[in-house]
């Protein structure tokens, strides 16, 4: 079997690259008839461009923004929860899980997170929101999905999964990568990202881990 992988090559991570993200993911879905697609979305903006392109196709959204405590103040606009949820999808402001050194004193999340940005940073996210949307019950243990995420702004990584909860970690399966970016970067805990320093404000860059 011979399947298409596209590579983003150009651009700043993430947000330049969100309109054929999503337009690759949705294409995904509609053929395999897959009805959820987890997305980041940190200041909805990436939910509001996926809620319209989702419009009449029976695809429901699992929006997955920043923990509240992430940053000094919560990007994710409130009015946009309730717009959303009109619309049937579903906004889950759950524990992000490979940030819970601090809480546990261990370093297995870092090391996760590290380890999963050797593919690229939109891995190391949909990896971590299936785990949460699994253990809130937003998706079920075995259900096929699509998880979409980026680099920072915007969305650039898209894969199809097996979703599982965190306690089952084995069982969770990155079965096809639709897109990613082709040149990526990892960090050590506490490192700033460059592509942060350029355009996140100062109460964000204590988060820049994410």
């Amino acid at each position: 079997m011979e399947k298409k992988i596209v590579y983003f090559d150009s651009g700043e991570p993430g947000h330049e690259h969100t309109d054929e993200t999503l337009g690759l993911a949705i294409d995904e879905a509609e053929r395999r008839g897959i009805e959820k697609i987890i997305l980041a979305s940190t200041t909805g903006e990436t939910a509001e461009k996926a809620a319209a392109r989702l419009a009449g196709k029976g695809i429901k959204l699992v929006v997955v923004p920043h923990q509240y405590g992430f940053t000094q103040s919560q990007p994710f606009p409130p009015e946009l929860v309730t717009k959303l949820e009109q619309q049937g999808h579903r906004v889950y402001f759950g524990t992000m899980l490979f940030h819970t050194g601090n809480l546990y004193g261990s370093g297995t999340p870092e090391a996760m997170a590290i380890v999963l940005r050797t593919i690229c940073q939109g891995m190391k996210v949909c990896v971590e929101m299936v785990l949460m949307a699994a253990d809130a019950g937003l998706t079920t243990k075995g259900e096929e999905i699509i998880a979409v995420s980026g680099t920072h702004r915007g969305a650039d990584t898209a894969v199809v999964a097996v979703a599982s909860t965190s306690n089952a970690l084995h069982d969770l399966h990155i079965t096809e990568i639709l897109c990613k970016p082709l040149q990526t970067k990892s960090w050590r805990h506490g490192k700033i990202p460059p592509y942060y320093k350029l355009s996140r404000s100062a109460d964000d860059l204590e988060a820049a881990d994410s």
